[in-house]
């Protein structure tokens, strides 16, 4: 009896598990074991004919912002059932003074894979427990398996005593006595463009403030870590080294006092493409878009991709990702988060396919239930 028992429930999961055969954005997207997917803010590693999808393990709350848990990985053939296969890498609960201790802010975890060392490199946004959003610091961990567990290596904020490949002359001066060394963040909070404040001189020596973030492998296996800097109102795009573990030094200011976050970066037939959102926090607004023929620019902006009702606010989502999906052509996933400002572990994902007007431009548009 407890062997006929045991088939039907490993039956029934496997049941469950395969029913899934479209996307239905922000609807409750189980796992194999029937529970709402917990990996928000996150990215898609495909690796041996394998997605993995990390993310935010949230808890329930409005402290759901804070890291209690780590990175969850789930695993999928086919991108629309996906395998839990637990935490990739677990927050220190044992060291309060730890990087990572738990209850600190760790955001928008992406993994790439470096053939190089057969290390699989988790980069993330990382802020010190306590201490708010004054960090701005970047989190590197490695490992062996694509599922972990992960160990973590370092954090540290970006390019210390490196200037920007684009730097003006005016950003070498002495910066003024009557710079803060931290405004909150966002556009309301600075007294003056920042380019007049020279924040980026100001964070020279101790290394340029990173939050938002994302990382993108090119054609040539060159890494580039792409995130919010000088207090959100600048993007920059930081090479890597190649072991995938540091700053190289060359790095490039793109859209100054722009303000964007959730910044993704993708290529399409040797272009390369920005999606982001602006700064508005939990709140959803229209996504911006952009596009150049080099990773370095020149930069130019192609505005709003979404069209149709709910464009405004990008159907009520924010960018995380964007995920060329294996063996299909010139097909394209975007990939936001639906934030549950109040409860976090029931935010919702936003899968929509990106199609390309006439010009090449990005194109998004809404829909209840659809497949690749």
């Amino acid at each position: 009896m407890k062997t006929i028992l045991t088939l039907l429930f490993a039956f029934s999961v496997c049941t469950l598990f395969s029913q899934q055969k479209s996307f239905k954005p922000g609807a409750i997207w189980p796992d194999n074991s029937g529970i709402h997917i917990n990996a928000h803010g996150g990215g898609i590693l495909f690796h041996n004919g394998i997605y993995y999808w990390y993310g935010e393990h949230k808890i329930a709350g409005k402290s759901g912002g804070l890291a209690k848990v780590g990175v969850s990985c789930y695993s999928s053939q086919d991108l629309y059932n996906w395998k839990d296969e637990g935490i990739a890498l677990k927050v220190n609960e044992t060291d309060s003074l730890n990087d990572i201790a738990k209850g600190c802010i760790l955001e928008r975890p992406k993994v790439i894979y470096n053939a190089k060392t057969k290390k699989f490199v988790m980069w993330f946004h990382l802020e010190l427990k306590g201490k708010g959003y004054d960090a701005a610091r970047s989190g590197v961990a490695i490992s062996d398996n694509p599922t972990g567990p992960f160990t973590f290596v370092n954090s540290f904020r970006p390019n210390a005593g490196y200037w920007p490949v684009n730097v003006q002359p005016f950003h070498k001066k002495p910066v003024a006595s009557t710079v803060k060394e931290k405004y909150c963040g966002g556009k309301g909070c600075l007294p003056a463009p920042p380019d007049s404040l020279n924040i980026l001189g100001r964070d020279f020596k101790g290394g340029q403030m990173a939050r938002d973030m994302n990382l993108f492998v090119d054609d040539d296996g060159s890494a580039y870590h792409i995130y919010s800097s000088e207090e959100n109102s600048t993007l920059h795009i930081s090479k890597l080294t190649d072991d995938y573990l540091n700053y190289s030094g060359q790095y490039f200011r793109v859209f100054t006092e722009r303000y964007m976050e959730g910044a993704v970066l993708f290529k399409r037939k040797n272009k390369y493409y920005i999606i982001a959102s602006d700064c508005t926090g939990w709140a959803p607004n229209a996504a911006r878009s952009a596009v150049a023929d080099q990773i370095f620019g020149n930069w130019t902006e192609l505005g709003n991709p979404c069209i149709g009702e709910g464009s405004n606010l990008t159907f009520k989502s924010q960018s995380t990702f964007v995920l060329p999906v294996q063996g299909k052509k010139d097909t394209f996933i975007f990939i936001g988060d639906r934030w549950a400002e109040k409860n976090l572990i029931d935010s919702r994902y936003i899968w929509l396919p990106i199609k390309f007007n006439e010009n090449g431009n990005p194109i998004l548009e809404w829909k209840d239930e659809w497949s690749y």
